[in-house]
């Protein structure tokens, strides 16, 4: 069936190639409302937490700050604030962990907070009606609003590309096993989902929104399908159950029949999408001036005693989030930032709750086997069937140990969205993933340090070029100043000198007849004038 509108307005529901089925135990946590975690005693507040630079840092170590406060700012780059997530003092700025799979530092701003959890005042938008698109923009921008479904891309940023787009996509699918803090968010907030989809459609000017949510969630399809009666622009899509249905690349053909082409974008072919939490920020930026300072974040594994999904303060330590769910520890226990597929697993416990984080598992071994020995490739092309970007992820491993960085751009790494499927079906227990990411690293640093290379040879050779003008200008100068002596030396002899060194010679005289009246001068002003002794 072709992709065309009508087709798409009807409600069709495409496929898209490859996807696994594996245990969703997603009831672990989704049979509780949503509950808010208990201040913890201390924040480390990453200045990065999206994609993009880091914003400058305002704030001092020993400064009182409140919650909501902007610990640092942006130029007329795309970066995002990140604001103090309870009221407080500053005690350290410096390297700590972060949420990332290499365990490496970053820059980050610790706070012990004071228990008063005291607010600075909101800045809402008076008339949301009557605001401009800049204005909107700038106010998610300083609220710091960042795509919550995982890639962490500034809103704003995102919103502000000027292309005619078709249809607004509102991402509630959360495929991944375990996680349900958007199952839940939906259920109990999807007047304010909605109302933040609303603002997005204004302010990109798309004229409808499609919100796509997995058919194993009936109770936030019922309460999304009841909020949509006082909104006439968006229309309810609901998805087979299938992973990973809630990539974007993979939902998109689901719902339109469209595929995002290699290294392009959805704006491309006429689509944006946002996550339902990112919706969620969204209007609660807008309508109510509040920056991006917590989120819902799904606790969950049978090494958890009160699994849920919470309302955590960004900057939150792991350690915190899990005294307070009560887990219980065995040897070599494992806690995994993510779900079982796209997860990773945390150098320790100090690492804090990032805007990316959905999600803390603390599995058992029963439910979750430790990685295994990695075995040699049997060649059974399992990963090539379930792989849904149509890779061939064999290839890409084999590349990758040998560094052929020419041959996994032409194979399209970066089209890879490290879903896992491919590592889910692997009979060697390749971590295929881990080395497409390590891969990509390499290929972004050799990139970066290309471009440090250009940068340097430009600059190397406006050097040169402004050595080689400033000597012709001088030589330039040396010439003028040379024909100038010869008019005028031109013109004392048209003015009756019989021998133009004549000139010269009375120029000379001239000079030694002040000479010796300075001279004179002086002498005389160094005899004494008062009277002798």
């Amino acid at each position: 069936m072709t992709a065309d509108p009508k087709t798409i307005a009807a409600g069709h529901i495409w496929t898209f190639p490859g996807g696994i089925h594996p245990p969703e135990r997603k009831e672990l946590s989704n049979t509780y409302p949503l509950r808010e975690l208990p201040l913890a005693t201390h924040y480390s507040v990453p200045i990065k937490q999206h994609s993009g630079e880091p914003g400058d840092i305002i704030v001092r170590v020993g400064q009182t700050v409140l919650a909501g406060q902007p610990l640092t700012q942006v130029g007329v780059g795309f970066g995002l604030p990140v604001h103090a997530p309870t009221s407080g003092t500053v005690t350290a700025i410096g390297p700590g962990r972060i949420a990332h799979p290499s365990g490496l530092p970053d820059i980050v701003i610790t706070i012990t907070a004071d228990g008063k959890d005291t607010f600075a005042p909101p800045l809402p938008i008076q008339d949301v009606a009557t605001a401009s698109r800049a204005d909107l923009l700038e106010q998610l921008r300083q609220a710091g609003i960042a795509g919550l479904g995982g890639a962490g891309f500034p809103t704003a940023q995102k919103l502000a590309l000027q292309r005619p787009l078709d249809y607004l996509i509102i991402n509630g699918v959360e495929c991944e096993p375990y996680i349900s803090a958007d199952d839940r968010l939906m259920r109990e907030q999807a007047s304010t989902i909605l109302r933040g989809a609303d603002l997005l459609l204004d302010i990109t000017q798309c004229p409808q929104a499609l919100i796509a949510i997995e058919d194993n969630k009936p109770e936030a399809i019922a309460a999304m399908q009841a909020a949509l009666t006082d909104y006439p622009r968006m229309q309810l899509r609901v998805v087979p159950t299938k992973y990973p249905s809630g990539g974007e690349k993979q939902l998109i053909q689901l719902l339109t029949g469209r595929q995002v082409p290699s290294r392009g974008l959805p704006i491309d072919i006429g689509l944006v999408m946002h996550n339902v939490g990112t919706a969620y920020a969204v209007a609660r930026a807008i309508d109510h001036g509040e920056p991006l300072l917590q989120r819902v974040v799904t606790v969950t594994g049978e090494h958890v005693a009160k699994p849920g999904n919470y309302w955590v303060r960004l900057g939150t330590p792991v350690e915190h989030v899990l005294q307070v769910t009560r887990y219980t520890a065995e040897t070599n226990q494992r806690v995994i930032m993510g779900g079982p597929m796209m997860g990773f697993t945390l150098p320790d416990l100090t690492v804090p709750v990032v805007k990316i984080t959905n999600c803390i598992l603390v599995p058992s071994t029963a439910e979750l086997a430790p990685p295994q020995q990695e075995m040699p490739c049997i060649r059974c092309g399992a990963c090539a069937d379930v792989c849904p970007a149509q890779l061939l992820p064999q290839q890409l491993q084999w590349l990758a140990k040998a560094k052929d960085y020419d041959g996994l751009n032409q194979q399209n790494l970066f089209d890879c969205i490290e879903c896992g499927a491919c590592a889910y079906v692997c009979p060697s227990e390749i971590p295929l993933v881990h080395y497409y990411r390590k891969a990509k690293a390499e290929v972004r640093n050799i990139a970066r340090e290309k471009a440090k290379a250009e940068v340097a040879r430009k600059r190397f050779e406006a050097r040169n070029e402004r050595l080689e003008r400033e000597k012709a200008e001088r030589l330039e100068r040396h010439r003028k100043a040379a024909e100038a002596r010869k008019q005028a030396q031109a013109e004392a002899v048209k003015a009756g000198a019989d021998n133009p060194q004549d000139a010269v010679q009375a120029a000379i005289a001239r000079a030694k007849a002040r000479k010796a009246a300075q001279l004179k001068e002086q002498q005389a002003n160094s005899e004494p004038d008062g009277e002798s002794t």
